[in-house]
């Protein structure tokens, strides 16, 4: 499993995203969002025009923010890599 976040500096829930994908073993990589132009305009392409941070993608499919993470988290979805 590997997942890609759209970040920016100063945000609590892609901290708390990025601490959760630790926690399961997945790894990732960050897309700081704020300190790229091109690069938010990919996450707004990419999440169907969804400005706010994080974005998450894991396998390439988007799963949505912080809340999303958390729900299929919980549902088992994060599990695979366990």
């Amino acid at each position: 499993m590997k997942a890609v976040i759209y970040s920016t500096a100063i945000c609590p829930y892609c901290v708390r995203a990025k601490m959760l994908l630790e926690k399961r073993n997945i790894s990732y990589v960050e897309v700081k969002v704020d300190e790229d132009v091109k690069m938010f305009e990919k996450m707004l392409q990419l999440s169907n025009g969804r400005q706010s941070v994080p974005q998450i993608f894991i396998d390439e499919k988007h799963i949505g923010g912080y809340d999303d993470l958390v729900d299929l988290d919980l549902e088992g979805g994060l599990d695979a890599n366990e």
